[in-house]
């Protein structure tokens, strides 16, 4: 009798119409969550009270029929959803800090991302995303290698001299033709860093070419620097330089990127459909 009893359990959480309705439940929580940022209320809270109170039958009837002990906690996305409603029950007034208490209630935002595990082509995406994050290691040491030699190429040519730094008699010039330069060609935003005048701000330009923001702008004002004499380079070097940067960076790596994303999408794929056929042909047994 208990066997039958937990196979018609297992059959009723692992059914479509009990995950159509945990997706329901996900989809009013998420709601409640997001009207809970103009105006909180004891409505809205009791809301997000049931909904995790469902979560928690939900993970226990899961626990109730796992097939072992091991299989169900090796399960990232039992852990997941574990973590999900313990997380719920730890009360806002146990944190003095503001800045804990505003991380505790980030925490349920991630309730949202339950909504992955309510269908299979999105669990598969995921799975994807997490395959890829792996794989794409190399990938991102080869684009921080070249962001590397480039940043430091980028500060070596195109760093804007710092009046400091000068002799007393070059100061007052330099520090003249920096005003009129940021008359002519300010930087954008008004209050960012000269773009190449530290490594970590030469690499976030780099990134912000690689993006596609403005780096248009940023080899203008660098030309107008080159003709008031402000950095040692010529606007065809300068051009050069960002042309070759955002082509290299856009089209090739990035496109490393998408290409091993694509790769292992469709290796995943392949494998779901044998996993499915091998189900299918046991049935069939």
């Amino acid at each position: 009798m208990a066997s039958v009893a937990k196979q018609k359990v297992h059959d009723l959480v692992y059914s479509k119409k009990f995950e159509f309705l945990i997706m329901i439940i996900i989809l009013i929580n998420c709601v409640a969550i997001g009207l809970e940022t103009y105006q909180p209320t004891p409505a809205l809270t009791n809301i997000n009270f049931v909904c995790l109170l469902i979560y928690t039958i939900e993970i226990s009837l899961r626990f109730a029929v796992r097939d072992s002990l091991k299989g169900f906690f090796t399960d990232g996305w039992n852990l997941f959803d574990l973590f999900i409603v313990v997380a719920g029950y730890i009360p806002e007034d146990l944190f003095e800090n503001a800045g804990l208490v505003a991380a505790f209630r980030v925490l349920r935002v991630f309730r949202i991302l339950k909504l992955f595990k309510t269908s299979l082509e999105l669990r598969l995406i995921i799975s994807v995303m997490i395959r890829s994050m792996r794989a794409l290691t190399y990938n991102a040491m080869v684009m921080l290698i070249f962001m590397y030699v480039f940043a430091i190429a980028g500060i070596y040519l195109f760093r804007l001299p710092s009046p400091e730094n000068l002799p007393d008699d070059q100061k007052e010039q330099v520090t003249a033709q920096l005003q009129k330069l940021y008359e002519i060609a300010p930087h954008s935003p008004g209050n960012a860093d000269d773009p190449y005048g530290t490594l970590p701000e030469a690499m976030f330009t780099l990134l912000r070419c690689m993006s596609g923001d403005d780096w248009t702008d940023l080899r203008y004002n660098l030309v107008t620097a080159s003709r008031m004499n402000l950095i040692p380079v010529s606007p065809v070097i300068i051009t050069i330089f960002h042309v070759f940067w955002y082509v290299f960076a856009a089209f090739l790596l990035i496109n490393l990127v998408v290409g091993a994303v694509i790769n292992n999408y469709t290796e995943i794929m392949e494998a779901e459909k044998k996993n499915i056929q091998k189900i299918s042909d046991r049935m069939k047994d």
